[in-house]
């Protein structure tokens, strides 16, 4: 079995099937890049590998020999799954520094296997994580994404992946909406840590904007809900050239 293993995974909400039996199968380390039009189930697939509620999902996901569809959210996350959501929500009144320090200690709750001891030097290695994500250190004692622009909420969410050091992440169209300097601060953070830890990574985008700055293994389109297509870079060359109409569900 790979490190990452989809099987027959169907997906419906309120009755509307979505999802119609993805197979992924992704091996430690690797990037895939998910593409396909709108309506395809690309964030319908994210969402039920994190365990959105709101999805009746059936099938088999399993991360590094555990079965990720018996687990809640949460300990989806203590697993290893990261989400980086595509419209991060808002959370007034949750610091910034406090939010990211308590998924710090929930992580290695052993004060041992602590790089940061205190919130202090904790504080300090986000204020460097911060500036290479020109992220302003300001938004650090702000609520959650409160009142951030597009850029500065994606931003915000390396950020916590960085922290994390997650064994699988999620990019759920992490580039709608970002300027050509703020893909390419995130694609570098994104690349950086995959080449400090190995992480395994799923890049979902509409746009090869962001690939330019990446190095990815494969390419999968999935359309009707199914993957309906597998290559390599030449495919997002092809799709470019002429979209996604030649491409049948």
């Amino acid at each position: 079995m790979s490190f990452f293993e989809v099987k027959n995974v169907h997906a419906e909400i309120e009755k509307q099937p979505i999802l119609k039996g993805i197979d992924l199968s992704i091996d430690k380390g690797e990037m895939v890049v998910v593409m396909g039009p709108n309506g395809s189930g690309k964030s319908t697939l994210s969402n039920v590998l994190a365990g959105h509620p709101d999805y009746l999902a059936t099938g088999s996901a399993v991360l590094d020999g555990v079965e990720l569809f018996d687990l809640s959210p949460d300990k989806r996350a203590k697993a290893g799954l990261f989400l980086a959501f595509q419209y991060p929500v808002e959370i007034p009144g949750v610091k910034i520094l406090n939010f990211l320090w308590n998924l710090y200690i929930e992580k290695y709750p052993d004060r041992e296997t602590r790089k940061y001891s205190s919130i202090v030097d904790f504080r300090d290695f986000l204020q460097r994580k911060a500036t290479e994500l020109a992220i302003s250190k300001d938004l650090l004692m702000r609520g959650l994404n409160e009142g951030f622009s597009g850029g500065e909420k994606k931003k915000l969410e390396i950020l916590q992946m960085i922290v994390l050091e997650p064994k699988l992440v999620i990019l759920d169209e992490t580039d709608s909406g970002l300027d050509i300097d703020a893909i390419k601060i995130v694609a570098q953070g994104v690349a950086d840590l995959k080449k400090k830890t190995n992480m395994t990574v799923i890049v979902i985008t509409h746009y090869q904007r962001i690939l330019q700055y990446l190095d990815y293994d494969k390419v999968l389109v999935i359309s009707g809900g199914r993957v309906v297509k597998t290559g390599g870079s030449e495919l997002v060359e092809e799709l470019e050239k002429t979209g996604y109409g030649q491409i049948s569900d």
